[in-house]
């Protein structure tokens, strides 16, 4: 690395009893890092400061940060500061970099640079995981957790938010001018203060209500309707948990069966996984290196067109349909209690008339088929536990032949949903762990991308590394 600024060399005798590649076992993950490092092309996967500077102090290379950072995320130390101190106090680091010890802004700094590249790297090492024969079968789960960001609740506006908010203020307000009246009616010095201090929380009130009453219009200027302070990418995203929900980040994963690794990810500020299907689903395609994939999902992800594209990508979706329809709670016939002939291009309804199509329209870019039979409807015995109107419509999709066999599909393979919860929930909970409960540490989009990418080239190799060892993996590198 000449024109860097040069490490100590490993097995050079110091004070210790031993050189410091002693200190380091073979079997050790850092060597694994130190190993895959060195064999990436740093340059062609678009690191900056590759090639060093003519003039001026010189630089670290790429390559000592990035193993610094990569050490970094698979021993739960993300915090640059932390790593700054880690390096110089550290025997596995300093073996790793050569005692080196970059200062935290240095350290920041190359995260924040290098995002698309630290995202290259994360994708060579799926690709030699397929090299390595590490993908069995084609089929990945694919799955959305919300990630906590950096800001808080209280710094995230919404326009329920701000109504909920000013309702709140005015009404404190009201009540502290009633106590202030009431202190108005007494005497004394305690009277006094009293009252001051009243006046004085008023006031940061109709501040704090003026502050309200100006971000209103940035909310209502924003296109989602939307305003984070801290993190301006953030967005306020619905959880499991009834009436719960967090400021964060919606992380999308595939994860292949065979070893629980994650072949594809991305980071959406969407909290609704409904448009994420197929774009997961083809990077997951392009990971492995198939011609076709099993795609399990859950019914976050059930959308007619996405579906559509699936199909269209040679991807294969296994998901339920969730019931919107209120039909089957007020205890009336459901769309799917009508059976389609595609034949006669009929529906047959539960009491076994047959409803012709009538019309076709388009709804919001989707060509719709409407059948109904308005005679046998008003003639039914069953009507009542039909349909409250004239007669019972039933809607198709002209692509709806593919949500038919999808249904089909699901049918014949019942253990479908268990799998995929169980692929995909052990990734998510043990990046979840590894981070902590501050989660990311970075803010906007494209950082958040990166700390993402970084905790997946941890994980990924960690697995690996548990399946088939740090030497058999450290051979097929160098391979």
């Amino acid at each position: 690395m000449s024109g860097f600024i040069e490490g100590c060399d490993r097995r050079q005798p110091t004070l210790l009893p031993d050189c410091l590649d002693d200190y380091v076992a073979e079997e050790n993950p850092v060597r694994v890092v130190d190993v895959f490092v060195d064999d990436l092309d740093l340059g062609a996967l678009g690191f900056d400061g590759v090639t060093p500077a003519a003039t001026g102090r010189p630089a670290y290379h790429p390559a000592t940060l990035l193993k610094l950072y990569v050490y970094g995320y698979l021993n739960r130390v993300q915090s640059s500061r932390r790593l700054e101190r880690e390096a110089g106090r550290n025997v596995e680091l300093m073996w790793l970099t050569g005692r080196l010890a970059p200062d935290h802004k240095t350290i920041a700094d190359f995260r924040k640079d290098n995002g698309s590249a630290i995202q290259a790297a994360c994708a060579q090492f799926v690709v030699l995981c397929r090299q390595i024969g590490l993908f069995g079968s084609a089929l990945v789960a694919i799955d959305g957790s919300k990630f906590k960001a950096v800001n808080s609740r209280d710094k995230n506006f919404t326009t329920h938010k701000l109504q909920k908010r000013l309702e709140q203020v005015a009404e404190h307000i009201a009540g502290y001018l009633r106590d202030l009246d009431t202190a108005d009616r007494q005497e004394g010095e305690a009277a006094t203060a009293r009252s001051e201090r009243l006046k004085e929380k008023v006031e940061r009130l109709r501040e704090q209500m003026k502050m309200l009453q100006a971000m209103a219009g940035r909310v209502e200027a924003a296109p989602d309707g939307q305003v984070s302070l801290t993190d301006p990418d953030a967005r306020s995203m619905a959880t499991s948990g009834r009436g719960s929900g967090i400021v964060g980040y919606n992380l999308q994963s595939a994860v292949e069966a065979e070893h629980h690794l994650i072949v594809a990810h991305d980071v959406v500020m969407t909290g609704s996984d409904r448009e994420q299907l197929a774009a997961m689903a083809a990077k997951a395609k392009a990971a492995m290196g198939v011609a076709k994939l099993d795609a399990p999902a859950d019914r976050g992800y059930f959308s007619g067109e996405e579906i559509r594209s699936c199909d269209a990508l040679g991807v294969t979706p296994y998901l339920p349909k969730p019931l919107i329809s209120g039909a089957k709670t007020d205890g009336r016939f459901g769309k799917q209690d009508f059976v389609y002939l595609p034949g006669q291009d009929v529906y047959r309804c539960p009491s076994g008339a047959l409803l012709p199509r009538h019309m076709t329209t388009v709804e919001r870019g989707m060509v719709l088929h409407r059948y109904w039979d308005r005679a046998s409807c008003q003639a039914c015995a069953l009507k009542d536990r039909c349909t409250p109107s004239i007669e019972r419509r039933v809607t198709r999709w002209e692509h709806e032949a593919l949500i038919d066999a999808l249904q089909r599909r699901m049918d014949l393979t019942p253990g479908t949903m268990r799998l995929r919860r169980r692929l995909v929930e052990h990734p998510f909970g043990t990046i979840k762990a590894w981070m902590g409960s501050t989660h990311f540490l970075t803010k906007r989009l494209p950082n958040v991308r990166t700390e993402i990418g970084l905790h997946v080239l941890a994980y990924n190799p960690k697995r690996v590394i548990a399946i088939i060892g740090a030497k058999p993996l450290m051979e097929a590198i160098r391979a």
